[in-house]
């Protein structure tokens, strides 16, 4: 197995920071991480984007606090749907589908302004661009964030320049540190492979990302890099630590970055934290085969005690809902 020298980041993550993910489904695996541990995160308030255009779209909104209209939904296969957003926001009513975009992007908002942190991982430089083919009405000429299933003569498939990836990230980053000046930004690529564009243009997308991501991280202060795609593509190197699908890394694999990313971009007081979290979180997954033994009510007392101390002693932690749910057991 290969290494990767890395060393932790000069200003890590740390309880009582605010930290704000996008990009791609790779994104998710950080961020579920991050909140299990109870740190304070905000995910993909679009829903899961790929590109870097979309990433783009949608972190102007949340600074401009955009309010989407009628004008930017479209009506498909009985839904109302919105070009620069995940299927999770369609719906059959528009009203509802417009409050559901428009109460994501004003929490967004609110969370940015505050944000110490976003992490933002890309997944691919190919774009996804509404064509002329498409029915007027619904033709507005951009970047799709999601395709939902329609006609694919509607779009043209474009791999991103590396100048034009750069353009929209530096503008990005512009409009970020001006309307919150103390934000860091860390970069990821994602090792998951699009192998929808086959092997040899994969490669080239990721590429160009690295590229782009390494230049923006030369040209600023306090933007960083953490290779998850390095990671699982240099250092595990083999499809044993990949999904039956040869793409999406495993369970193994996604444990090993976080492991490392936990080494590389979390302060070591933090980290002592959370070996402290992750019982009482482990915990509460826990389903018993005899929940009424005198163990198991046991158990569920220990751990509702723990949490308990916890919050006490540390006022960034939440543990209402596990104490919740431990009470609740406890006959």
């Amino acid at each position: 197995m290969s290494s990767i020298h890395m060393p932790q980041l000069p200003k890590p993550m740390a309880y009582g920071d605010k930290i704000l993910l996008i990009g791609s489904c790779f994104t998710e695996h950080i961020g579920n991480a991050l909140a299990e541990y109870k740190f304070e995160v905000l995910q993909n308030p679009h829903g899961i984007l790929f590109e870097p255009a979309s990433v783009r779209h949608s972190l102007i909104a949340y600074v401009e606090n955009r309010k989407y209209t009628e004008a930017d939904l479209f009506y498909l296969n009985e839904l109302w749907n919105s070009w620069h957003h995940h299927s999770r926001f369609s719906g059959m009513e528009k009203g509802e589908v417009l409050h559901h975009i428009n109460t994501s992007v004003s929490q967004a908002h609110d969370f940015l302004k505050e944000a110490d942190w976003v992490v933002i991982t890309l997944g691919s430089a190919f774009s996804y661009i509404l064509s002329s083919d498409i029915p007027e009405k619904e033709r507005h000429d951009m970047h799709v964030a999601n395709c939902h299933r329609a006609p694919a003569q509607w779009f043209y498939k474009k791999l991103l320049g590396i100048e034009e990836i750069i353009a929209a990230m530096d503008n990005t980053y512009h409009r970020l540190r001006t309307f919150n000046p103390k934000i860091k930004i860390l970069f990821t690529v994602s090792p998951v492979r699009h192998l929808r564009d086959g092997v040899i243009d994969n490669n080239r997308s990721k590429a160009r990302l690295i590229e782009v991501v390494h230049h923006l991280v030369d040209k600023f202060p306090d933007v960083y890099y953490f290779p998850a795609y390095e990671l699982v593509i240099d250092v595990l190197r083999d499809y044993r630590f990949y999904d039956v699908d040869f793409a999406h890394p495993n369970y193994q694999a996604t444990e090993f970055v976080l492991e490392k990313f936990t080494e590389s971009c979390i302060d070591p007081a933090s980290q002592q934290i959370m070996k402290q979290v992750r019982p009482i979180t482990i915990a509460r997954k826990h389903k018993a085969f005899q929940p009424k033994t005198n163990a198991h009510q046991q158990f569920l007392k220990t751990h509702f005690e723990k949490a308990k101390q916890l919050m006490s002693k540390y006022a960034f932690l939440d543990f209402r809902e596990e104490m919740k749910y431990f009470q609740d057991e406890m006959s």
